[in-house]
């Protein structure tokens, strides 16, 4: 055994990466699964649904209202206008036509310069003239002009611009045209309508005989002049029209920039919390990997998974106990530096951790240079099979201790470790004991006791089992029975059986040579042996038979010889 001041650490590989399921003791951090979700946080969502949905519906509420006012706005404005072109008509007419007849009834003239000559009314050009006067006056966004490119000669002549000339041109050529120019502003809207001023036959020969006419050749259906209406429409005006839709615009800009806003706020808050777990994430995962060290991959498996709570309980169950040591580890101890034993120690226990857990083992504890390890608990294949799986454990941990007696003799270490090995199967308790302050799962019975006196009882690189162990790997080994054995503790006596080979599954015949003693190391697994080099192999076998014959036939050397083991 190990003395008081050796102190054997292990480092058992990487551990498994744990779950989300953190410690659950008082003040340590615990990640899972989130919280669902809270009633006012159910309740809100058909709350948003449907403030959604509301707004949704009040684009369509509010172009409805929008298309009525403007209805309403267009309907007064036409009402308004005609309402001034028909006033101001009947005021020219009733000034013009009808009061000049009255003041003059016994003498009439139709004449274009009526306002010299009393009792005379306008020629229809001249009316018309005058009307786009009026009508220009009356109303702002409306004009009318009454225009020729051949004015009587007492008359000043019209300006035209680059639309009316190229209308007149146009409507010269074809008079059933209606040329239209529309512009636009920033802010006002602008249409032109052009229609012909087709000559009549009065017109014609008032024309053809005036002195003052310009051209005295016209026919009938010649075009004159144009006759333009222009519409003004300010955008200013269309645009408040909209006021239903502009509210409702204005509205959702609040309603999205406030959101806009909380969502940067929560997105902040998010990103601050998560960094906040990512920090918290990443201290539970280096803490999860130190304490992955101290406790078997099993057990911390099933505290980070949330299977086992941190509670001092207690199970009873049937489980195969395997208890190890290394003969003689004092007497080695003294033949080493203190750091030199420790280094080897280390690397024995990580190779057993290594194979311990590769055949489903729970390591329960390093008791100086012993090992405790147990099957069934808290994963487990039924007993026959845990107790196989012991077995077989055991085999590999003789074979690989055999490869590391080897490495450790090249490097100039001449002591082997000898191991000897306990097994036996039975019920123990098994779970956390302690306190609340500092548990351990272990296990405790008299079983793990009988598999701790079955190791004292082995030879070096012996396995001794327990009958009932013996019953269950019957199939897969055979052994021998050693005398029956009282044991402390125990009120009957204790048949150890001692592993003698295990069995070729195929053929039920020992698949397994094995010996270690004194000056030998012996470990001969034929199914595993490549038939190519089998010929060495028998080679140097025959020559160890060969140096053994002659050992034996030398003299004995007077010489002492070096303390076993």
């Amino acid at each position: 055994m190990v003395p008081g001041n050796i102190e054997a650490h292990l480092v058992a590989g990487e551990p498994e990466s744990p779950s989300p399921a953190a410690d659950r003791r008082e003040g340590t951090p615990r990640l899972g699964p989130p919280a669902p979700p809270s009633g006012a946080q159910r309740h809100r969502t058909p709350i948003l649904v449907a403030l959604v949905l509301l707004l949704l519906a009040g684009l369509p509420v509010a172009v409805w209202l929008d298309l009525r006012q403007i209805s309403e706005s267009l309907l007064n404005r036409q009402a308004g206008d005609i309402n001034a072109i028909i006033s101001g008509f009947r005021g020219y007419y009733a000034g013009q036509v009808v009061g000049r007849i009255l003041a003059s009834p016994d003498h009439t003239q139709v004449i274009p310069n009526y306002h010299d000559v009393p009792g005379a009314i306008p020629i229809p050009a001249t009316l018309s003239l005058e009307l786009g006067r009026v009508v220009s006056t009356e109303q702002r966004n409306i004009a009318y002009r009454f225009v020729s490119d051949y004015p009587f000669k007492n008359r000043p002549a019209h300006v035209l611009d680059a639309f009316e000339r190229g209308a007149l041109a146009s409507l010269r050529q074809d008079p059933t045209q209606r040329p239209i120019d529309v512009s636009w502003s920033l802010f006002t809207d602008r249409v032109r309508l052009v229609v012909p001023i087709l000559m009549e036959p009065t017109c014609v020969a008032c024309h053809n005989t005036h002195p003052d006419s310009p051209k005295r050749d016209w026919k009938v259906g010649d075009v004159r002049g144009i006759q333009e209406v222009t519409i003004s429409q300010p955008l200013v005006t269309n645009l408040f029209a909209f006021k239903y839709l502009l509210l409702y615009f204005l509205f959702m800009a609040v309603v999205g920039f406030s959101f806009i806003v909380l969502q940067n706020r929560q997105a902040s808050t998010i990103a601050r919390i998560n960094r906040q777990l990512t920090a918290a994430n990443d201290f539970l995962t280096a803490v999860s990997n130190k304490i992955s060290h101290y406790l078997s991959p099993q057990i911390f498996r099933s505290i980070f998974s949330g299977e086992m709570d941190a509670v001092i309980r207690t199970e009873r169950k049937k489980l195969t106990i395997f208890f190890s040591d290394i003969k003689d580890f004092t007497a080695i101890t003294e033949q080493l530096q203190p750091e030199e034993m420790t280094a080897r120690l280390n690397e024995y226990f990580t190779e057993m951790s290594a194979i311990a857990l590769a055949h489903g083992g729970t390591i329960d504890k390093f008791i100086g240079d012993a090992m405790l390890i147990f099957f069934g608990d808290p994963e487990t294949k039924g007993a026959a099979e845990d107790a196989r799986a012991c077995l077989r454990m055991a085999v590999e941990m003789q074979r690989r201790v055999s490869e590391l007696n080897a490495k450790w003799r090249r490097r100039g270490i001449e002591t082997p470790f000898l191991l000897r090995m306990g097994i036996n199967t039975g019920f123990c308790n098994v779970g956390n004991f302690g306190s609340r302050e500092r548990m351990e799962y272990t296990i405790i019975g008299a079983e793990a006791n009988l598999a701790a006196r079955l190791e004292a009882i082995a030879a070096p690189g012996e396995i001794v089992l327990s009958c009932e162990t013996y019953a269950l790997v019957r199939p897969i080994a055979e052994a021998h029975p050693l005398s029956p054995v009282p044991m402390k503790g125990i009120g009957r006596a204790v048949t150890p059986y001692v592993l003698d080979e295990l069995l070729d599954p195929a053929r039920d015949q020992p698949s397994v040579l094995e010996k270690h003693l004194r000056g030998a190391d012996l470990y001969i697994d034929p199914t595993m042996i490549d038939p190519a080099v089998a010929p060495q192999i028998r080679s140097l076998l025959a020559a160890a038979m060969t140096a053994l014959d002659r050992r034996a036939a030398r003299p004995e050397d007077p010489r002492p010889r070096p303390a076993a083991g």
